[in-house]
C-alpha cells in the first residue's frame, strides 16, 4: 500500500482554486525573491533581533496577515483562532489585514518578511508546500516560525446524490468499468483537490477526466448538483449542506481519523487505503521570533483550540478543527512539503496527462 500525504486551505474549499491562476503572479514571484534571502536568516537585519521577554510581550496591538479574503476558509479560521486566543490573554490584541494578491503569495511574502519581533503574524496555507514546485516563489515553512494549526480539513469523495454508487469500493468500479469518462471536478490544475484525484487514480488502478472550475467551491457544486460531472475531491465542509439536502452524498474522507462534520462518514483508511489529504492553515511569525515571545502565542492558541466554546464555534462554522501547535504544526507542513516534491516530480500539471 502506497501511503501519501496531502493536506489543504482552507481554504476551504473556496480559495484554493484562485491560486494558479491569478494575474498578478509574475508581480508575486518577483516580490517572493528577494523575501525569501531574509526569510531563511541571511538577511543581516532581521538576523539582529530585538530579544522581548516573555513577561514584557505584548506591550502593543499585533498585525496579523491572512493571505485570503474575508470571509473563506482561511480567514475565518485564523479570525476564530485569534478571539479565543485574546480571550485566554487579555493582553493579546489583534489587527487582522487580508492580502489575497497573488493568489496568497503577496501576503505570506509580507509575514515573512516582516520584522521578527513577534507584532507581525500571518496565516499560511496548504499551498505554501505547492508554491516552491510551480515555481512561484523559493518560501516554504523553514521560512516561519509555527504558532498554531487551527484547521486541516480532508478531502472527501463526494458524489451526485441519486449515483448508482454508494461505497468506495462501488465508484472504483464504475471508474474502471468506464475508463476516462467519469468527470471529477476540482479547482484547477495542479491544485490540492486536483493532486488529490491524481492520488486516487493511483491507488485504484483507474483512470478519471479531470475538470477544472477555477471559479472554486460553489460553481463545483453546482456542476455536480447539475449533473454537468460526476464527483469531486474536496473539503466535505464546503458541501455540508447540499449533503444534507441529500442532493449530493460523502463517500469517505481522505483522513486517519473521521470528521466531526459528517461523523458517520467512513475514512479511506478504514477501507484499506491509506490516503490522507489535507487543507492546513496555521498562524505563523516571521523565522528567529524570540522563544520567550513564542512561548506567549503558542500557549494562548493551545488554550483557544482545547477550549469547549472554541470547538463549538468553529464546528458552527461547519469546520472540524484542529489543535496543533508549534512542532506538531511544523511537522504537518514538513510532511505535506516532501510529499509535493514527490508529486510534483511526477506529474506535469499543465498538460493533459
Amino acid at each position: 500500500m502506497v501511503k501519501k500525504w496531502i493536506t489543504a486551505t482552507l481554504i476551504m474549499a473556496v480559495g484554493v482554486s484562485a491560486l494558479a491562476a491569478c494575474g498578478n503572479a509574475n508581480t508575486a514571484t518577483n516580490a517572493t525573491s528577494a523575501v525569501t534571502e531574509s526569510a531563511d536568516g541571511s538577511n543581516a537585519e532581521k538576523s539582529e533581533t530585538t530579544k522581548i521577554a516573555t513577561t514584557d510581550f505584548p506591550q502593543k496591538d499585533i498585525e496579523v496577515i491572512v493571505p485570503k479574503n474575508p470571509g473563506g476558509g482561511t480567514d475565518t479560521s485564523i479570525r476564530g483562532l485569534l478571539e479565543y486566543m485574546s480571550q485566554n490573554n487579555d493582553a493579546l490584541k489583534f489587527n487582522v489585514t487580508n492580502n489575497s494578491d497573488g493568489g496568497g503569495i503577496t501576503g505570506m511574502v509580507q509575514t515573512a518578511n516582516a520584522k521578527n519581533d513577534g507584532y507581525t503574524l500571518g496565516a499560511v496555507t496548504v499551498e505554501l508546500d505547492m508554491f516552491p514546485f510551480q515555481g512561484k516563489t523559493d518560501l516554504t515553512y523553514k521560512s516561519f516560525d509555527s504558532i498554531a494549526m487551527p484547521i486541516a480539513a480532508p478531502a472527501a469523495l463526494i458524489v451526485q446524490g441519486d449515483a448508482p454508487y454508494n461505497t468506495v469500493d462501488e465508484f472504483v468500479k464504475y471508474c474502471q468499468e468506464h475508463p476516462s469518462s467519469v468527470q471529477v471536478g476540482n479547482s484547477g490544475a495542479g491544485a490540492i483537490w486536483d493532486i488529490a484525484t491524481y492520488l486516487f487514480e493511483e491507488e485504484y488502478n483507474c483512470k478519471v477526466v479531470h475538470v477544472p472550475y477555477p471559479g472554486g467551491t460553489a460553481d463545483i457544486a453546482a456542476a455536480i448538483t447539475g449533473k454537468h460531472i460526476d464527483a469531486t475531491f474536496a473539503d466535505p465542509s464546503s458541501f455540508l449542506s447540499q449533503i444534507k439536502a441529500g442532493d449530493l452524498k460523502c463517500l469517505a474522507v481522505m483522513a486517519a481519523e473521521r470528521t466531526n462534520v459528517l461523523p458517520d462518514v467512513e475514512t479511506f483508511a478504514e477501507q484499506g487505503h491509506d490516503l490522507t489529504v489535507r487543507a492546513w492553515a496555521a498562524l505563523v511569525a516571521p523565522k528567529g521570533v524570540d522563544e520567550g515571545t513564542l512561548t506567549v502565542l503558542r500557549d494562548a492558541a493551545k488554550k483557544a483550540l482545547s477550549s469547549d466554546e472554541c470547538k463549538k464555534y468553529f464546528l458552527n462554522q461547519g469546520i472540524d478543527p484542529t489543535s496543533y501547535t508549534g512542532a506538531d504544526a511544523d511537522k504537518i507542513m514538513a510532511d505535506d512539503y516532501e510529499m509535493y516534491k514527490k508529486v510534483f516530480a511526477e506529474h506535469n500539471f499543465n498538460a493533459d496527462e
